[in-house]
């Protein structure tokens, strides 16, 4: 039976949006199927609406462009995490409007696309009565039920290549190099890029750090005639009986913008060790550009599952990757607990074994 089914993507942007858009595009073709794509974010869906007709013929150099030819949006009427990721409930009035946008463009059901935030919205549309289909998005990493979301490879990608970059400049200078990366209140980003970049001291969320701890590292390092030093902090890293740091005002109706900790780590341990103490943010850096191979492959299979999951009208499901196959659970399952790197896993422990310093 034709069909007509929207594609929205919400949060952030990442790489690899645009090979999700594409495998969608080109599997509902193959079906006979029209596909439809929503601008900015789920705002596309109210008045005045904003879509576009996609024929997959035309999205031939979608597969390595980074962003979303989409647009997309974290902020507006469907806010659904505000404050440090508080669940927050779209109004009623809202959903029903987004339901009339469903019907008047003929939407037999909607693939969202996104994090926990944008997936926790669709979850309320899919309980709403519009038909759902999941597909994960976060640079963070941080969405349960998944073991990896794409753009994530992506990221860590840019952060290593970043500490390689680092390591050269802060030998030559005798320096501390800091490195603030995303990850909000996970920390696989900076541990993914930390133990693959070889950075000295790694910063995450899940373990509060102490300065003696990292000072006693770097003058480790020193005494062993390595006069230089990596710390990679994540930008939700908190020490020890600290709060998170955010950059500017508490916008309503927002997440709280993390950012700021990689300067304080770096001021603190110049003060502290006397060495020169230099701090970079890599920020959106890490969204930009295109995916890598490994993202490239895995929104393939995603955009394509998340189609056949469609054709079986397996609605309120997300696409989800097991570390070994593509299959589907629950958005129910998805949402609503982020994914948290385990201070028992292999990470942590490999990072432990080199003698990396995780600030405890």
């Amino acid at each position: 039976m034709s069909q007509r089914i929207g594609i929205v993507t919400g949060g952030g942007d990442c790489p690899g949006l645009n090979a999700v858009i594409r495998a969608v595009a080109k599997a509902a073709d193959r079906r006979g199927w029209q596909t439809v794509g929503i601008l900015g974010g789920y705002e596309g869906l109210l008045e005045p609406r904003a879509s576009r007709e996609l024929d997959y013929r035309e999205l031939g150099d979608l597969l390595n462009r980074g962003g979303t030819i989409l647009g997309t949006s974290n902020r507006g009427r469907f806010a659904a995490k505000v404050g440090h990721g508080e669940a927050k409930g779209i109004p009623a009035e809202v959903l029903g409007a987004a339901k009339r946008g469903c019907a008047e463009l003929g939407l037999s059901a909607l693939v969202c696309i996104g994090g926990d935030g944008s997936l926790s919205i669709a979850q309320q549309l899919q309980e709403y009565g519009i038909p759902v289909v999941g597909v994960p998005k976060t640079i963070d990493n941080d969405l349960a039920a998944t073991v990896m979301t794409f753009g994530f490879d992506s990221a860590v990608a840019c952060a290593t290549d970043a500490l390689d970059r680092l390591h050269t400049t802060a030998e030559s200078h005798q320096r501390v190099m800091v490195l603030e990366v995303m990850g909000r209140y996970a920390g696989w980003i900076a541990i993914y890029s930390g133990v693959a970049g070889g950075a000295d001291v790694i910063l995450i969320p899940e373990i509060p750090f102490g300065y003696d701890s990292i000072c006693a590292k770097i003058d480790e390092r020193e005494k062993l005639g390595r006069h230089f030093s990596i710390v990679v902090v994540a930008e939700g890293a908190r020490p020890e009986g600290g709060d998170f740091v955010t950059s500017g005002g508490q916008q309503k109706n927002r997440e709280a913008r993390l950012g700021g900790v990689g300067a304080q780590v770096a001021a603190e341990i110049e003060r502290r060790t006397g060495k020169e103490t230099r701090a970079v943010v890599l920020g959106h850096l890490q969204r930009g550009g295109g995916p890598t191979n490994f993202d490239r492959a895995l929104c393939t299979v995603f955009g394509t599952t998340a189609v056949d999951l469609v054709a079986e009208q397996r609605f309120g499901e997300m696409v989800t990757y097991t570390g070994t196959q593509v299959t589907s659970v629950p958005l129910a399952d998805a949402v609503g607990e982020l994914r948290r790197v385990p201070l028992d896993g292999g990470f942590v422990r490999a990072a432990r074994a080199l003698g990396v310093c995780l600030g405890d």
